[in-house]
């Protein structure tokens, strides 16, 4: 790129071999950057993946998901000491991104980041795209086909280099359209689902139902469906309480 990046988001991918912190087998990133004329690109230089040894053994179940071997692995180094480097580069970023962000969070920890803010675009997609009928990485990917991205650049999926590329034009996007303030105020919150994602009132838009289902909807166990219904509630002049609870982000769109 001729100008030079004023901002950079570092898109964060990572494989696992399983849900404790330490089970990182590969992490991916791919910088997307603001540029001086205010517009926002993927970074044609600033990228890259590495090997993560998570000290244990990758069941086949995983492998048969990303295809990494546990002889790739062993001797690449633990997570704690290959994080920083990747999560806290020189130069700094403005935040960090990644696609349904809370599981990436759960492995990079703000110890590991330095507490950095995080752009979930999953949330973002949800604001910012609600007409589609799926917000999955690579459905998003098939349905908008964002301009430059490079079909091979952006395979194999579940491989954390790939993954991140694609998210990352995602991301491009997003930045081109809204502010980073704004991104991150919504990847804060909860999803703002914009159709019921399941059960008796499946695919509807929330303004179609009733005041009743709303209520009940609003005490949902997954929290963004209690924040949808609650948003909705609160946009007819009610009021209900989203409730407590870790923002995980369980009901796949």
């Amino acid at each position: 790129m001729s100008q030079t990046a004023t901002l950079r988001v570092r898109v964060i991918d990572l494989e696992t071999a399983g849900s404790s912190p330490s089970d990182v087998c590969e992490v991916g990133w791919q910088d997307v950057e603001q540029q001086t004329d205010g517009t926002w690109q993927v970074s044609a230089g600033s990228r890259g993946a590495r090997f993560v040894d998570p000290g244990r053994p990758i069941s086949p179940g995983t492998m048969a998901i990303h295809h990494i071997l546990d002889e790739w692995v062993q001797g690449a180094g633990y997570w704690r000491d290959v994080a920083p480097a990747v999560l806290r580069p020189d130069g700094a970023v403005s935040a960090l991104a990644a696609h349904r962000a809370s599981f990436e969070q759960r492995f990079c920890t703000p110890d590991l980041t330095g507490s950095a803010d995080w752009i979930c675009t999953w949330k973002c997609a949800l604001r910012l795209w609600p007409d589609l009928p799926r917000f999955s990485n690579q459905m998003l990917r098939y349905l908008r086909r964002p301009e430059g991205l490079d079909h091979d650049k952006g395979l194999p999926a579940h491989r954390a280099l790939p993954d991140a590329y694609v998210t990352a034009h995602h991301l491009r996007d997003m930045l081109n359209t809204v502010s980073l303030e704004q991104l991150l105020e919504w990847s804060r919150e909860p999803g703002l689902l914009p159709r019921v994602p399941s059960g008796a009132h499946r695919g509807q838009p929330w303004s179609c139902l009733s005041d009743t289902v709303l209520a009940t909807l609003a005490r949902d166990r997954d929290i963004d469906i209690r924040f949808s219904a609650a948003t909705e509630i609160g946009r007819r002049g009610g009021q209900a309480s989203v409730g407590s609870g870790k923002p995980a982000q369980p009901t796949l769109l």
